[in-house]
């Protein structure tokens, strides 16, 4: 396996709507689907759909949708045999509002990825010798996060973190820690403080992240495209121009692509280009899972629009 996600595991309940409600507000929406979902599966899934050997390690829980979960990441190509069920919790599940035009909001019980411990950090580190890479998110506790990147950089391992769900304050000793560090505009305008939006401001934020420790930031600004910068270099890639209809796993996709290219030898500016195309066709269906792009698919759109 020549990556591991390290990371959480859900079930999504996604309900569609003219427009995302305000507070107090009810509305009538269209439809409802469940679906598995969790940022850490979500990227998983999108590296062994483009055809990479991955690893999943995480939890789910001894109630609710646990047998579910764990049969679809295998169904998927994911090795699953790190993935403990905890007796003590139900799987974590994600509530998802998605409007007309893709945009959602997104609430997130934990559930077992709560209780992602050192027992879990333990199974991590048997894995880590020789991989190209390891991805993790925020969807678990942080002091794991930070005990999972330590354990892969003392393996020669590449972190790859996606800071979401956005948090205001990581902890400093994280950032040194990671080699890649892929915030979108909302979760870097978290890290450093002020709004992120375009070129300029991505680059400003690039800056500050890499003044903390990171290697090498990646701001995503969505439709207007990628600001990339590890301090030698930097360079922005504009997004791929697609009919948006869910945004909810396009991040992961993204990473997904990412880690994908890298595994593969490819250099930074490719890796970002297959990032960007495997997050645009995400956001062309909805669901998590059901959204990411198989190899085929991925492949043409890439030749058609280069």
């Amino acid at each position: 396996m020549s990556i591991i996600v390290f990371g959480s595991i859900n079930m999504d309940l996604v309900a569609t709507a003219p427009h995302l409600p305000t507070a107090g507000e009810t509305l009538l929406g269209y439809d409802f689907f469940q679906a598995p979902g969790g940022k850490g599966a979500n990227q998983a899934v999108a590296i062994a759909k483009l055809g990479i050997p991955i690893q999943m390690v995480g939890r789910v829980g001894k109630q609710g949708f646990s047998q579910e979960l764990i049969d679809n990441l295998a169904t998927n190509n994911v090795k699953t045999d790190n993935v403990f069920v905890d007796e003590t919790v139900s799987s974590g599940v994600a509530i998802i509002n998605v409007d007309d035009a893709g945009e959602n909001q997104i609430v997130v019980i934990p559930g077992a990825n709560g209780q992602v411990n050192q027992e879990d950090i333990g199974r991590l580190s048997q894995l880590l010798p020789g991989k190209k890479a390891l991805l993790l998110q925020l969807e678990i506790p942080v002091p794991a996060v930070i005990a999972a990147a330590e354990a892969a950089q003392k393996a020669g391992v590449k972190v790859i973190l996606d800071p979401a769900p956005a948090q205001k304050d990581l902890p400093e000793e994280l950032y040194p820690l990671v080699d890649i560090l892929t915030p979108n505009q909302v979760e870097a305008a978290q890290l450093v403080g002020f709004p992120v939006n375009d070129e300029d401001s991505a680059k400003k934020a690039a800056e500050i992240l890499l003044e903390k420790g990171v290697k090498c930031a990646v701001v995503k600004l969505g439709a207007k495209g990628v600001y990339c910068s590890t301090g030698t270099k930097s360079f922005f890639t504009p997004a791929f121009s697609v009919k948006t209809v869910d945004t909810t796993a396009a991040g992961d996709a993204f990473n997904g692509g990412l880690a994908a290219a890298l595994s593969q030898g490819l250099s930074l500016p490719q890796a970002i280009i297959w990032g960007s195309a495997a997050g645009a066709l995400a956001a062309t269906k909805s669901g998590a899972q059901f959204s990411l792009p198989d190899r085929d698919t991925f492949d043409k759109f890439l030749i058609g629009n280069r």
